[in-house]
């Protein structure tokens, strides 16, 4: 989930996700092995697959994993015939909806996919019909001891988008995501771990949401496709109260 409170929602979820981690590993793999095959083997040389790496090593999968799946990709190995695709929603209250996935059978996701927007409220939008609210950026959020300056300094260089201050006053440096990697390079270099990073899509603006039974509603129905095998990455424009977030917990 993405808004101005995005690594709460995180937080919130990261228990339930955790519980999923065989599940969580299998879409990763997945992503390395694509990014591998696609953009080639080496992360210095391929964005998509440098930021697929941090993301699985964020998720605690051990190298040798990594390797192996990067490896299948590079190799073209036979068997991976999986084609991407992005399907586009309204879920409860006309949330917007972005759903990435792999699949090897687009006639079946589609129907899962479909069948998780009408259960919970949704449906599905043609071709285009939120997309153009969400752009694909890195997005890099810094301790609470950084300061603009520092942040700046450490990463004129890598040529970051620009650098946002949060509601809560922590900044966010966002990337294109294809400089992601040197900017994270650039905030290691001048000793700065972020608190959470990812590539993703990101919406240009955001939907309130204060209602607890609505954001409920909102969570079942971005739980029910992520669990789906052929999704990887589920995105809304929701943004959620922190009072709320703590309601669900």
């Amino acid at each position: 989930m993405a808004g101005h409170s995005k690594w709460a929602n995180i937080k919130h979820r990261k228990a339930a996700q955790d519980a999923k981690r065989g599940k969580i590993f299998t879409k990763l793999i997945r992503e390395l092995t694509v990014a591998a095959r696609q953009g080639g083997g080496e992360p210095n040389d391929n964005p998509r697959l440098r930021a697929a790496i941090d993301k699985a090593l964020s998720n605690n999968m051990t190298k040798d994993t990594i390797q192996r799946a990067v490896d299948r990709g590079a190799g073209n190995t036979d068997g991976d015939d999986m084609e991407e695709t992005v399907y586009e929603g309204y879920g409860p209250e006309g949330v917007a909806v972005m759903v990435e996935c792999m699949t090897d059978n687009r006639n079946r996701t589609v129907s899962e996919v479909r069948h998780a927007f009408n259960k919970h409220g949704g449906n599905m939008g043609t071709s285009g019909s939120v997309a153009f609210m969400f752009h694909k950026q890195g997005r890099l959020l810094l301790p609470d001891d950084v300061t603009e300056e520092a942040a700046m300094e450490a990463t004129l260089d890598a040529e970051p988008e620009e650098i946002e201050q949060q509601d809560n006053g922590a900044l966010e440096v966002v990337t294109t995501p294809t400089s992601f990697g040197a900017v994270k390079d650039a905030l290691a270099a001048a000793g700065i771990e972020p608190v959470s990073s990812d590539v993703g899509l990101y919406p240009d603006n955001y939907t309130p949401i204060d209602d607890v039974e609505l954001a409920r509603r909102i969570i079942k129905l971005t739980d029910m496709l992520e669990d789906l095998d052929d999704v990887q990455n589920v995105y809304t424009n929701a943004d959620f109260d922190d009072a709320i977030l703590d309601q669900l917990e």
